[in-house]
This record gives C-alpha cells, sequence and structure tokens, in this order.
C-alpha cells in the first residue's frame, strides 16, 4: 500500500507538470517535431553588376537530404563541373605539348592562405621555391591586389612579373619578347632584367586616392578593429576583427567619404571593403596586358594557366575562357559559381600543383632527344 501510494503522488505531479509546461507553450514528448533548419554557405556578390557572382547562398533544407553530410554531397556535384586539376593533371599536360604556357597567379589564398592580419599573410619556403622553378620555364605573373611593391615585398622572388592593385600598376616587359610562334617553349622567363617598364591605367587618380585615404583615416579611426591598406591605387578597408555591431556604422562611414568622390567605388571581399578607381580595367585585362607585352596576345600557339581564389579573379578567369585556350583554375573548398574549367581547395593543393608542373616541365626538356649537329 505505501508504494501504492508513492506512485500515485508521483503520477499526479508529473501530470501538474505536464499541464503547467503545456500552458508555457511547451509540447510534450509525443507531439514533439523535428522543424526543418536550412543550411547556408556563405553569399559574397561579385566586384560589378554584369560579373557572375562569385559566392551564391546555398539553401539546403534538411527535408530533402539524402545524406548525412550535405555540404560535401553538393562540393562533390560542384567538383563535378569544375574537377580537380590535380586529379586531371595529366591530361591537362597532354594538351600543353608544344604550347607556349604562361602562368599567372594571385597571392592572398592563392599563394598564401588567408589570415587574420594582412600583413602576416606569408607565403611559405616551400611554395616559393616552386613558384622560383615554375619561372624558370615559364614566363610568371603575380597579378594581386596588393600595392605591387607589398606582393614583391612577400614573394621576394626576382626572376617573374608583378601587377598590383587588381592590375592596375604593372611592371612588364619593354618591348615584345618574342615574334615567333613556333618554338615549344620559350625562354621569356629570362627577360627579367632590370629592364621592366611600369604601366599604371589609374596614374591620374593618385592624388585623389591619397585626399580619400587622409579622409578615411580620420572617419574610421575611431572603430575598433577597422584597419586601413594603402594598396597603391585602391584602398583596403578591412573589418575582421571589428564588431558586428560596429560595421553598419563603418560602412556608413566609408560610403559617406565615396559619396564626395563619384569617380571611385566601392567592392566588397571577404571581411573586406576595396574602394577603386571607376575605370575598364582588372585582372582581365591585366592578363591581356601581358600577353600583348610578350608577344602572344595573337598567338594560337600559347596556353595561359591563371590560378586565383578571389571574386577579381574572374575577370581573368573570363579572358582566358573567351580566348578558347589556356586553363582557368579556382582555389576555393566551398562551392561558387565560377568561370573556371578546374579546381584546387587550397594553397596546399596549389603548390602540389605548381611543383607537379615544374617537374613535368623538367622531365619534358630531359626526354628530348640531343641535336648533335
Amino acid at each position: 500500500m505505501k508504494y501504492m501510494f508513492i506512485l500515485l503522488v508521483t503520477f499526479k505531479i508529473l501530470k501538474k507538470l505536464t499541464k503547467i509546461q503545456e500552458a508555457m507553450g511547451f509540447q510534450t514528448s509525443h507531439a514533439t517535431k523535428r522543424i526543418a533548419q536550412p543550411i547556408f554557405i556563405a553569399k559574397e556578390e561579385s566586384s560589378d553588376a554584369n560579373s557572375i557572382p562569385f559566392q551564391r547562398a546555398l539553401i539546403l533544407n534538411d527535408n530533402n537530404l539524402t545524406n548525412s553530410n550535405p555540404i560535401s554531397s553538393c562540393y562533390d556535384s560542384w567538383m563535378a563541373k569544375h574537377p580537380s586539376a590535380l586529379h586531371s593533371f595529366d591530361t591537362l599536360m597532354k594538351s600543353a605539348i608544344g604550347k607556349k604556357i604562361i602562368v599567372f597567379l594571385d597571392y592572398d589564398g592563392t599563394l598564401s592562405p588567408i589570415v587574420n592580419d594582412p600583413d602576416r599573410a606569408f607565403m611559405s619556403d616551400e611554395m616559393r621555391a616552386a613558384v622560383s622553378e615554375v619561372a624558370s620555364y615559364f614566363p610568371t605573373a603575380i597579378i594581386s591586389g596588393r600595392s605591387r611593391e607589398k606582393v614583391k615585398d612577400f614573394v621576394k622572388l626576382n626572376n617573374l612579373y608583378y601587377a598590383g592593385s587588381h592590375g592596375m600598376d604593372i611592371m612588364a616587359p619593354p618591348t615584345i619578347s618574342v615574334g615567333s610562334s613556333n618554338s615549344e617553349h620559350c625562354d621569356m622567363s629570362n627577360n627579367i632584367n632590370g629592364n621592366e617598364v611600369p604601366f599604371q591605367p589609374a596614374k591620374k587618380f593618385l592624388p585623389a586616392i591619397r585626399e580619400l585615404l587622409r579622409r578615411l583615416e580620420n572617419e574610421v579611426k575611431g572603430i575598433e578593429g577597422a584597419k586601413l591598406e594603402d594598396n597603391g591605387f585602391c584602398i583596403s578597408v578591412h573589418f575582421r576583427h571589428v564588431l558586428e555591431e560596429d560595421y553598419g556604422l563603418l560602412e556608413e562611414k566609408v560610403k559617406c567619404v565615396l559619396e564626395m568622390n563619384p569617380q571611385f567605388h566601392l567592392t566588397e571581399g571577404i571581411k573586406v571593403m576595396e574602394i577603386r578607381p571607376s575605370i575598364e580595367w582588372n585582372k582581365g585585362n591585366a592578363v591581356e596586358y601581358f600577353l600583348d607585352t610578350l608577344g602572344l596576345s595573337s598567338s594560337g600557339n600559347i596556353l595561359p594557366v591563371y590560378i586565383g581564389d578571389d571574386r577579381t579573379d574572374e575577370d581573368a578567369f573570363k579572358v582566358i575562357q573567351s580566348r578558347g585556350q589556356g586553363y582557368p583554375i579556382i582555389v576555393s573548398s566551398t562551392p561558387r559559381e565560377t568561370n573556371a574549367f578546374y579546381s584546387l581547395r587550397d594553397p596546399s593543393e596549389v603548390l602540389i600543383f605548381l611543383s607537379r608542373l615544374a617537374k613535368w616541365t623538367k622531365n619534358s626538356y630531359l626526354s628530348r632527344p640531343l641535336n648533335l649537329g
């Protein structure tokens, strides 16, 4: 009887607790229904209205998921359209036989990892050695959003070409280096001898950029975490360390300064706003300029290889795509719309690709029969 009494009291207590929960808006366990939650992958718009989005929002409803890892499954589907340049390496090199290869590289996120402090985006010694070896075989150019001097200071190599400010500050050969389209692999990489000349299509904007930088420094200095970077012909406003509640104020201040300078426009990248002159010039134009100064713009026997991870690299991808020759390769570990044909996951795979390219070239030279006269 004693145990029956205890059970009865316990049952009544539980019943009262259930009624209290229902009165407060909770549901009992037998009525609980799992609500499907969407999974979002970051969205970033492209740098201009005519280019495709660099990353689009991908919404996956878990009611429709048949794979336990939907993001991985989505990446696999994306890889089917943009196969790994490593897995496809042998196929790519078969098409490269007898062609003049020209290599174009972005810096941040391609040769170096994306880091919290932009001043510490160092490339590894292994990457530097790989880039140097590739540049010893092929004309090689780094096209970065950084200032040309800064990216050269990071790379510390003298056997390649540099373009900073998204291609608005180029150091290129002074004259056409190659006139023949019959040689297999050219010796253009040996033409870098200190006689290069600068090409700066936005040079007339420099005084306005200096004034713009001065005004921005005064406007954002009170916002903790905001960092300005002078990239020569463009200005970067980094907000990786800005509190979320302060971002709106930062954006408002930057746009307010720009309203008085209509000759500039604002784009946004990964945790950075960029202010650039409103001229028809981008990384794609820089690729065309290099090909022209190297005497290869009209050649049907070249194979440009462009590797980059940024939305601004899409302009270069489009140029290579439009030529119908070459390999645009995007560096990304997440699905994104792109004009690239192939992909690499991260800078570690870029290192492997460049090392294999150098080794393939070296073996190609060694396997050639000697010309004894």
